[in-house]
């Protein structure tokens, strides 16, 4: 076995792995990646690209099938499952080779392959041939999908986010588990591409709404795409001819069902177990992650920072990227024996780009923060109005004082009205100040004004 040694060793070669590697060298630092696995990013791979190619092939079959309502008269609309997955799994390939270019540009010495397993709290074994002596390293493993238990013997039956974009052909039925923002756009879009879908949740929430007027109107208008069971679980799968029949229990009561496929989308935990993370002397949580610092990221313990996926905190690729760049900083400035920074923190920020879209900022509802709120719908709002996509609503939250601390939306095209949140939430403003801005007209965006209209 070779010996090796660096300054900065980072584990993990996905968003917050590249980014924690890239910040580190330009610290000056010797800094060596460590790569495992399919590689290509999950955003790139298995998430964000995949699936936004997925959800636009789907929005054309529904514009297709709906423009006779704008009077335009298209036929009959005919889905070539094959072809639409085909597509996907080429632009997304090609993403993922973009990613590949870069890693390939890095000099061979800043790279290793293999399998990190921690020996000590500054020692690394990669596979059987390389063990890696560095003063910091970054934890950036990601996460992998899960498979509630009673659906482990469910074989090639039971698809994951990981595997859902390599099926050949779209099934003919489909179970989604879980009602979060990826199996929403996910179940929305095998509906729309036709698929008869169910979507089970154990919660009472879609996409991560917690707003109480905002959650009735989401099952309102997805109960409309596809069969909606909330409150349930999925407490029993068996296999059944070419598919896969479930049980599941209630407070509305039970019921059994056999669909050709089953999605689990109930969650990604970090990839932070059989690593050696006890061998560090970090302290682990209730769930075997470390307990980490969130604005520096260095965990309780060792000289070990995390980031990404792997800190099971905000599991987005922005927050993941930044992470990324602290981390591996931070972990050049440990390694040369300085103190790590300690940034602010962004605003939360998460997005379903379900249709109609749904953006959660600050964190959303919060029954307890005694908010002042702002209320505005989109079913009779005149641009929406004129796209034929009247649908939702945005609510805000304010302080007292009038400083916008929070919102949640849903409606139509919110990512970009999501973004102008955030940023008004980030830099402090209040309701007085945000309202002193132009809102052209007709737009979306007049959906604000007329929140920070009923604030005032």
């Amino acid at each position: 076995m070779r010996e090796l040694s660096c300054d900065v060793a980072v584990i993990g070669a996905g968003t917050a792995g590249i980014a924690a590697h890239r910040a580190a060298l330009d610290a000056g630092v010797k800094a060596v990646l460590i790569e495992q696995g399919p590689g290509g990013t999950t955003c790139a791979r298995v998430g964000c690209m995949p699936s936004k190619l997925l959800i636009t092939a789907a929005e054309a079959a529904h514009a297709a099938r709906a423009a006779d309502r704008l009077g335009i008269r298209i036929g009959d609309v005919r889905v070539d499952g094959p072809a639409v997955l085909v597509r996907m799994r080429a632009l997304r390939d090609r993403f993922v080779a973009s990613v590949f270019e870069g890693l390939d540009g890095l000099p061979e010495d800043t790279r290793l392959h293999g399998r990190a397993v921690f020996e000590g709290p500054d020692a690394l074994r990669i596979d059987d041939h390389t063990r890696l002596r560095f003063k910091a390293a970054v934890l950036a493993t990601g996460s992998s999908p899960s498979v509630p238990e009673p659906l482990k013997g469910l074989g090639s039956r039971i698809l994951t986010t990981d595997t859902v974009f390599e099926i050949a052909d779209l099934p003919a039925s489909l179970a989604v588990l879980g009602a979060g923002p990826v199996g929403l756009e996910l179940a929305q879009a095998m509906a729309r591409l036709g698929v008869a879908t169910s979507v089970f949740d154990p919660g009472d929430s879609l996409g991560g709404l917690g707003d109480p007027d905002l959650k009735r109107a989401a099952r309102e208008i997805f109960s409309e795409a596809f069969d909606l069971h909330l409150g349930v679980k999925v407490e029993s799968g068996a296999i059944e001819g070419e598919g896969a029949r479930l049980g599941w229990k209630g407070d509305v009561g039970e019921g059994q069902k056999t669909f050709e496929r089953v999605l689990s989308a109930a969650g990604r935990p970090p990839n932070v177990a059989g690593i050696g993370l006890e061998q560090t002397g970090v302290t682990l949580n209730d769930k075997g992650g470390p307990v980490h610092d969130p604005r520096s990221l260095i965990c309780e313990g060792a000289p070990i920072l995390i980031a990404g996926d792997a800190n099971a905190d905000r599991p987005v690729l922005h927050e993941a990227s930044r992470q990324g760049r602290i981390a591996g900083r931070n972990a050049a400035r440990l390694a040369r024996g300085e103190g790590a920074a300690r940034p602010e923190r962004w605003v939360a920020l998460a997005m379903v780009f379900s249709d109609p879209q749904i953006a959660v900022i600050g964190g959303g509802f919060d029954r307890q923060a005694g908010h002042r709120v702002g209320r505005a719908d989109f079913c009779d709002q005149g641009r929406a109005r004129v796209m034929d996509r009247a649908q939702g609503g945005l609510r805000l939250y304010a302080e007292a004082d009038g400083r916008l601390a929070a919102a949640e939306l849903i409606g139509p095209e919110v990512e970009h009205l999501g973004h102008l949140l955030a940023y008004a939430v980030q830099d402090g403003l209040d309701v007085r100040r945000l309202r002193d801005r132009p809102f052209y007209h007709p737009t979306l965006e007049e959906g604000l004004d007329t929140a920070l209209s009923d604030l005032a």
